[in-house]
């Protein structure tokens, strides 16, 4: 068995793990990151790139489809068609090429890749059964990037029909019918596409409304598209188990006769959850925070020189946090002195219309203790929305009412999370509504309404 000793040992290949890999490799420390599967983890191989990819080709799709009945700006088309196969074939290109990006960045950067699965042996030791043997991995530093995976029903484990979000970026055709268990952004997202592709979709949710995460200001206008695509959305509702034949989803609701929900797939899209077993954490003398590893404003861990970053450290579970964490313990490692502050964090949720938060909504900073105004302009008095023929959704912004400190934005409308860099710079920067409103802003853009809503924060919208 071979023995290797190296500065810093990552384990886990997503995008957190790969980004601390590259940034440890780039300030110069010996550095080996441990993949049981392929590069990039479940944002570039089975989430993040191949949904968007979905989602694109099915928007595109559905305005064609549109355009083949309706004419509303003077361009009609015959009805489309749509070859599937080369879909997946198109989506699968765009993982492969960013998946070979990863792994010509770590090469770059001097980074030892190993495939295999890794399982601690303790906090500086790991033992990893490869494709040529296994090998012992001793390191100073041990960063967990390890990632989530699913959350399963015990009434509906994952097999044949039911799937997850991995299986439903790789179906073998176009559904007639699929059922989506939860109506969060993943089963939204997924289910939206689906519908457009011409899917009869069905939705069940356990909350009394679709996207609980969001406030109810933000899921309203993606409530109402839902219905335009003819989305059968049951609120309140809990699934149980198939038929006996396994063709149908028995779905029961207060106040309701239960029925049966007949799916040719029954997609679960209740979570994820951290992926601890299977890695040795159990080896470990890890403090948790529920399913989680509980870790410092620095990504600690309770052992010494073990860090965690990521899903596994629990919520908000998004690749761009993850990536920044682990560029940060790289550097801590490398010796600098580095905290990780997470005000602005943006989320985004690509529905139809797409949602993005960034900072604390309107409920969230009261409860802080903040006393607060909130600011809204509507995407029905911008120029750039009518033009994109896509008018429902506003920009909102909440404001300390004292000193005008923005505290969060939010936004729900068409191609609303190219904002979230302005958003997320705004709150890192201490950005007041006098900043805001003071800035120049392109016209005709969507941001516009980012600086109508600060102006009428202040008592001065020139728009509504």
């Amino acid at each position: 068995m071979r023995e290797i000793s190296v500065k810093v040992l990552v384990i886990g290949g997503g995008p957190g793990g790969y980004v601390t890999a590259i940034r440890a490799g780039q300030l110069g420390l010996d550095v080996m990151l441990v993949e049981e599967n392929v590069l990039g983890g479940t944002c570039l191989n089975v989430g993040c790139i191949p949904s968007k990819a979905l989602i694109h080709a099915a928007d595109a799709y559905g305005h064609a489809m549109a355009q083949a009945t309706s004419a509303p700006f003077g361009l009609r088309v015959e009805r489309p068609t749509l070859d599937f196969t080369r879909t997946i074939e198109w989506k699968d290109g765009i993982v492969g090429k960013l998946k070979g990006g990863v792994t010509a960045l770590l090469k770059r950067h001097n980074v030892k890749t190993v495939r295999g699965r890794a399982a601690m042996l303790d906090g500086k030791t790991c033992r990893v059964e490869s494709d040529t043997g296994p090998q012992v991995i001793r390191a100073e530093h041990v960063v967990l990037a390890t990632g989530s995976q699913p959350v399963a029903l015990p009434s509906l484990p994952f097999g044949g029909r039911v799937i997850s979000s991995t299986e439903a970026l790789s179906l073998p055709s176009v559904p007639q019918r699929l059922a989506v268990v939860g109506a969060g952004y993943i089963g939204l997202e997924l289910g939206t596409a689906y519908a457009k592709l011409g899917t009869q979709v069905t939705v069940i949710e356990a909350e009394d409304r679709i996207l609980p995460a969001y406030d109810a200001e933000l899921a309203r206008p993606v409530a109402r598209r839902l219905k335009a695509l003819g989305i059968d959305v049951i609120t309140g509702a809990r699934a149980g188990g198939l038929s006996a034949d396994g063709d149908a989803l028995r779905v029961e609701q207060s106040g309701a006769a239960a029925r049966n929900i007949a799916a040719d797939y029954f997609l679960i899209a209740v979570g994820r959850r951290p992926r601890i077993a299977g890695v040795g954490l159990d080896q470990l003398d890890l403090t948790m925070n529920g399913a989680a590893v509980r870790i410092d404003e620095r990504c600690a861990t309770s052992m010494r020189n073990v860090w965690a970053i990521g899903d596994v450290t629990g919520e908000p579970m998004l690749a761009h946090r993850a990536m920044a964490q682990g560029a940060m313990v790289a550097e801590i490692i490398a010796g600098q002195r580095r905290v990780f502050d997470k005000v602005a964090i943006p989320a985004v949720c690509f529905t139809d219309p797409e949602v993005v938060t960034v900072g604390l909504s309107p409920d969230e900073a009261r409860a802080a203790g903040h006393t607060v105004q909130t600011s809204l302009f509507p995407f029905q008095a911008n120029g750039r929305a009518l033009t994109l023929g896509a008018d429902d959704g506003f920009v909102r912004v909440t404001a300390r009412s004292d000193n005008h400190l923005v505290l969060g934005i939010a936004a729900v409308g068409a191609g609303v999370s190219e904002l979230s860099a302005a958003f997320g710079l705004a709150l890192e920067m201490g950005a007041r509504l006098e900043d805001i409103a003071g800035t120049i802003h392109a016209h005709p853009t969507l941001g516009e309404a980012f600086h109508e809503a600060s102006l009428r924060g202040l008592g001065e919208a020139l728009h509504v």
